[in-house]
């Protein structure tokens, strides 16, 4: 028997469906799918009133949610077919992509364009891994620098400097695991400016002091960056919608 069920509550004049799964877990949880689906978990002692409570109480994040995902859908990127004009994103510079055939296959950037050079030029393949690649060093590259230019503001808090990850993440810039002392970032994050990789940085590393979204740990991040809500509006909105 399946343990999820269809729901619809109504907050501010609008409807809001959302599935509700029944699982072993100790708080109610809320996910917001990029589809615009709705996802609940909760365990069997939370009644279906108290559910339905819990996401009228989330009606205003929901509807946000669901409207950005919505804007960010009109500006998704066409898939690449690694030809020379495409542009690629580094730390928010527009890089145009030039192909020609040559006797091995060799990428390197000069700043303003990013040069491919490959034996079959017809091989979209071949040109994507190259280019992925490439791609996954710069993310290696300008990430570690900026760990490593604000990690010392947080060595007097005890905190030991983290190992990075990088992956492709749908719905988050960053995470962190503050136990084992790792970060993860979102390799989409190098299309973003600096300023808004060194926020998400900066963010996760005050998880390391503050564990959590309390008022400390906010009041926290803005003592060592006081202009972060600016830095996130730009990531979240303006530069998302370039992409």
């Amino acid at each position: 028997m399946s343990n999820l069920t269809s729901r619809i509550v109504t907050y501010d004049g609008n409807e809001i469906r959302y599935q509700l799964e029944r699982k072993p877990v100790k708080n109610l949880n809320l996910r917001i799918r990029k589809d615009g689906s709705t996802y609940v978990s909760a365990n069997n002692l939370v009644t279906v009133s108290k559910v339905d409570e819990f996401v009228v109480k989330k009606g205003a994040y929901i509807l946000s949610s669901l409207k950005r995902f919505r804007e960010l859908e009109q500006y998704s990127p066409q898939p690449k077919q690694y030809v020379s004009g495409e542009t690629f994103y580094i730390l928010g510079r527009g890089m145009r992509l030039q192909v020609s055939e040559g006797n091995k296959d060799n990428i390197s950037s000069d700043g303003v364009y990013i040069s491919l050079q490959v034996r079959d030029i017809s091989d979209v393949t071949r040109k994507e891994r190259i280019v992925s690649t490439y791609l996954d060093q710069q993310c290696k590259e300008y990430f570690n620098e900026i760990i490593e230019g604000i990690y010392p503001l947080f060595q007097k808090y005890g905190v030991l400097q983290p190992l990075l990850r990088i992956r492709d993440m749908e719905t988050r810039w960053g995470s962190c695991l503050t136990k084992k002392g790792i970060i993860t970032l979102n390799k989409r994050l190098l299309e973003a400016p600096r300023n808004c990789i060194e926020y998400v940085v900066m963010h996760e590393l005050c998880h390391f002091v503050y564990p959590n979204h309390s008022k400390q740990f906010y009041d926290f991040l803005t003592a060592l960056m006081p202009d972060w809500k600016e830095r996130k509006k730009a990531l979240d909105y303006e530069f998302l919608r370039g992409l």
